[in-house]
């Protein structure tokens, strides 16, 4: 153990500097190549008052000065996401190096596809927010889903995430669903196929998996897992769906607070019911109510 008493900032530097010559990755200083999250998250911020400009401008807007406040923040968003998304791929080819994601060009493209998706992303989030204010009889504007709701923040992650993640950009994605899940307790894989008018209500404890298939006019609530079985052995880590080992929701289906699906031949038939803490590991049919029924207790049975 160090002594306590030594205050000597050289002695600590020291100490500091002689652990990092361990052979650990996270000792390998390469790693400052990475893409920065604090800039990764900023980016976020103004594709956020690209999507939702009304709900995040600090000043007046009007049709005069609404291609000047969008201006304001497209041009930060395309300088950071180009400059994030080059370090990306740098980092991510780091061994092979094939050219063409080394090169500008790529990162360029990949941005703008981002970008230009924009209006339909826009399009489908509205879905969202439209979908939590008609199945929530507590919300009593639509204002306050944009405002207050965590699900939309998580949702609009996953979307312009999601649009990264299907065009090969490595790292970002992981970076933009991850902050969501932080500030809200809802963990999105950027690699899930999500489909519009999704609600999630209240949220906390929601994990959605990578290879997870979720349908039209989805509804799920807190603490629900759509999950994988447990992986044994090594796990061969490839990008892409390879195996699909998350379930496939379809379309109207509800799940209710706490039920666990699991397994990525399971189907929830169209819609279903499944209610609160169910564990379920099997597909079933359209139109299915699938419900939770405790055994009684020792003192019940009495």
């Amino acid at each position: 153990m160090p002594d306590p008493t030594n205050t000597s900032l050289d002695a600590v530097l020291d100490a500091l500097v002689e652990s990092y010559r361990e052979p650990d990755p996270l000792n390998a200083l390469e790693s400052a190549a990475l893409p920065n999250r604090r800039a990764v998250i900023e980016a976020f911020h103004h594709l956020q008052h690209l999507l939702f400009l009304p709900f995040f401008s600090t000043r007046m807007l009007s049709e005069n000065t609404l291609r000047m406040a969008l201006a304001e923040h497209l041009l930060p968003a395309t300088e950071l996401l180009c400059a994030q998304v080059s370090r990306a791929a740098a980092w991510a080819d780091r061994d092979c190096r094939p050219a063409d994601r080394r090169e500008e060009g790529w990162c360029r493209q990949r941005v703008f596809g981002l970008l230009n998706e924009l209006p339909a992303l826009r399009e489908t989030l509205q879905g969202d927010v439209r979908a939590a204010f008609e199945a929530d009889p507590a919300a009593e504007h639509i204002e306050d889903i944009v405002f207050s709701y965590p699900a939309i923040l998580a949702i609009t992650a996953y979307r312009v995430a999601h649009v990264m993640f299907e065009s090969g950009v490595p790292i970002i994605p992981r970076i933009l669903t991850e902050h969501a899940h932080q500030r809200t307790g809802i963990d999105i894989h950027p690699g899930a196929t999500i489909g519009p008018r999704f609600f999630i209500d209240h949220g906390t404890g929601v994990v959605i998996g990578a290879t997870t298939v979720v349908g039209a006019d989805v509804r799920i609530y807190q603490g629900v897992t759509l999950g994988a079985h447990s992986v044994r052995g090594d796990v061969e880590r490839r990008r892409g769906r390879i195996e699909k080992r998350h379930p496939t929701l379809e379309d109207r289906v509800t799940v209710y607070a706490g039920a666990t699906i699991l397994g990525g031949d399971t189907v929830v038939g169209a819609g279903s019911v499944i209610g609160g803490n169910v564990w379920l590991t099997e597909s079933v049919p359209p139109g299915s109510k699938v419900f939770f029924r405790p055994t009684k207790t020792q003192q019940e049975q009495r």
